[in-house]
């Protein structure tokens, strides 16, 4: 069986591939920078606004992961066409990378969410919480806490299930090779809801240096992101963090250890782990 990771090279595409490849599977990982990549073989040229680069990424593929085309308002666009191109190359099953807060039908992924079952009789649509990469690496987050030790973010006091992608894609791998097709939509989170509050704290512990959350309004967190993001992104991820000021992702569910036999891994660990990643720049 040969999986096509779209987003290949990215936070849970590269993890995905990484596990599929320990697994004895037969992976092709495709990314707009394939060609740079430096993968054994198994990389491919793919974007998802270039329809000439889709035959040759779906070719002799049966699964597929789905990554959406990073900041889209509307990935359904390109999406759609995309999958019915894949049904007709013979794919069998799709798993959907979407979001705990974006419902089937609802914005951005959840037009591509609702259509799936249509399109593909095995599939899936994961939706994890809000992912602790966000405060490594180039996020907005991660650069502010490096450069100034804060975390700016619309979201007052409310919760979040932050989670691993290490554990996104342990799920996502048994979602695309498990013998029978799961045709579930699954929202995953870590094992306990944090505020971006306890989430400074928490950075603050393990490097030993102040970093506090700043607590701003949506219109100020649209200007804050402005320049990261294509502005349409940014008013959604704004308002998004308004959703969670009131509440909508303080749940915790037990959809990882469902999955995996084993819990998913705490934000405590997570930062104990990548503590060099949180240091002054």
């Amino acid at each position: 069986m040969t999986v096509l990771v779209t987003g290949g090279t990215g936070t849970t595409g590269a993890r995905v591939a990484d596990r599929l490849r320990a697994d004895g599977r037969t992976v092709r990982v495709a990314s707009r920078r394939a060609a740079n990549t430096g993968d054994a073989g198994d990389a491919v040229r793919f974007d998802w606004l270039d329809p000439s680069t889709h035959d040759a990424a779906l070719h002799g593929v049966e699964s597929i992961y789905l990554v959406p085309p990073i900041g889209a308002l509307h990935p359904e666009d390109v999406m759609l066409p995309f999958l019915e191109r894949a049904v007709r190359a013979g794919t069998r099953r799709a798993v959907l990378l979407s979001s705990s807060q974006l419902a089937p039908g609802g914005p951005a992924t959840g037009a591509v969410h609702a259509a799936l079952p249509e399109v593909f009789g095995e599939w899936a649509v994961l939706r994890p919480s809000w992912f602790m990469q966000n405060f490594t690496g180039g996020h907005v987050h991660a650069e502010s806490i490096r450069s100034a030790g804060v975390i700016t973010t619309a979201t007052g006091g409310g919760r979040v299930g932050f989670i691993d992608a290490d554990d996104i894609a342990a799920v996502a791998v048994r979602a695309l090779t498990d013998p029978v097709a799961p045709a579930t939509d699954r929202v995953l989170t870590g094992p306990g809801v944090l505020s971006y509050d306890d989430v400074a704290a928490t950075i603050a512990r393990v490097t030993g240096r102040p970093v506090r959350h700043r607590a701003v309004s949506a219109d100020r967190m649209r200007e804050h992101l402005a320049g990261s993001v294509p502005d349409g992104f940014a008013a959604m991820l704004a308002d998004l963090d308004g959703l969670i000021a009131g509440g909508a992702e303080d749940r915790v569910t037990d959809a990882v250890e469902q999955v995996t036999g084993r819990p998913p891994r705490s934000f405590a660990a997570f930062a104990a782990a990548h503590a060099r990643s949180f240091a002054a720049s």
